[in-house]
């Protein structure tokens, strides 16, 4: 795992609240640091992939009452990009932007007009917590068959981590992400910086380094 320089974590303000989410990633981080590697795939954005996706989180999605466009695409970006932390391939390949909420996909505004002039979704505003939601109706079941059930697990433990957050609280959560963090705005984030991690290294990883010191006559 590669440390990102001059990053620190996140203080205990603004809040124990962002822990949990903050300590999932670095776990996954851990996690994929003591398995055997994966090889990296070529990066081809798939459009037909990214629209089944889109109705798979919205119907997914349709128990939270705090539902939005801005829920939709940080689950879209965490299950891209920790798709291809744990597989070595995105599930969608969509290019993601750094917007002054959080990483954004460039193509999903685009996308959502397309499929509604299609008639696969529908739009409803509503106002519950903060500012005026832009809720995703989906209006037809999604195609499964282009998606491994790997991938879909990995959907839906995003959706789980983020359920029921509100839009500044996911979007607080997505500032904490080294690539939205290292990009300038509009900018494109690597899928590569999802291997910078600024988390203490654990037991194993040390004692991995040690290792591998000796091995290489360093102790």
């Amino acid at each position: 795992m590669i440390p990102a320089r001059g990053l620190s974590a996140p203080s205990e303000a603004p809040g124990q609240r962002l822990r949990p989410a903050y300590d999932f990633w670095h776990n996954e981080q851990a996690r994929a640091a003591t398995t055997p590697g994966v090889a990296m795939a070529t990066i081809r954005p798939n459009g037909k992939k990214f629209r089944e996706l889109i109705l798979y989180i919205t119907i997914r999605c349709a128990g939270d009452p705090i539902f939005d466009k801005i829920k939709l695409n940080r689950i879209l970006f965490y299950s891209d990009f920790l798709a291809y932390f744990r597989t070595g391939r995105p599930i969608t390949g969509q290019k993601y932007r750094r917007l002054p909420d959080g990483p954004g996909a460039s193509g999903l505004e685009k996308t959502l007009e397309e499929m509604m002039r299609e008639g696969d979704v529908a739009f409803r505003c509503e106002r519950k917590l903060g500012p005026r939601q832009e809720r995703v109706l989906a209006l037809r079941e999604p195609d499964l068959r282009r998606f491994s059930g790997q991938h879909l697990a990995i959907v839906d433990h995003v959706i789980s981590l983020l359920r029921d957050r509100s839009h500044m609280g996911v979007s607080q959560i997505s500032h904490l992400d080294i690539g939205w963090q290292l990009a300038r705005d509009e900018e494109t984030i690597p899928y590569e910086t999802v291997f910078l991690s600024n988390r203490p290294l654990t037991a194993a990883e040390l004692e991995y380094g040690r290792r591998l010191a000796a091995e290489l006559g360093r102790s």
